[in-house]
């Protein structure tokens, strides 16, 4: 266990250990759930790329609503990792970006996209082996 503090903006400082991932009610679970979700992580890369306008970042990633994209970018803005900024144009022009905390989780993401993007044959013949296997075996 690693020892700290946190002081969250608004908040007194409070002393913390370190997370543990296994622990059904640690707060660590909880944020690893919502950053290993398809929809954050395909949000990140996007906004990895540079600030970007909902409806165009709606467009980026196929098969979100518009009520997921929200819910996840206010989920998202909440942890600190997407910033939000509200022009007073007409309309109201709304660009979302990574924030500083956002680039180091980026970071992290990248190398299991690399994966991902380059092991995918190697997945799909592991699936056609395991899905040519008699069903009984299964």
């Amino acid at each position: 266990m690693q020892d700290g503090t946190f002081s969250p903006l608004g908040h007194s400082e409070e002393t913390w250990t370190r997370g543990d991932v296994f622990a059904a009610n640690c707060p660590t679970r909880q944020l690893l759930d919502r950053i290993a979700d398809k929809w954050s992580t395909l949000i990140l890369i996007v906004l990895g790329e540079g600030p970007i306008r909902f409806n165009a970042l709606k467009g980026r990633i196929d098969g979100v609503s518009q009520k997921m994209l929200s819910q996840t970018l206010k989920s998202l803005e909440r942890d600190g990792l997407v910033s939000r900024t509200v022009v007073p144009t007409v309309p109201v022009s709304v660009t979302y970006a990574v924030t500083p905390l956002g680039m180091t989780l980026m970071a992290a993401m990248q190398s299991i996209i690399d994966w991902a993007e380059t092991r995918m044959p190697d997945v799909a013949a592991a699936q056609a082996v395991y899905d040519d296997r008699p069903s009984d075996i299964h």
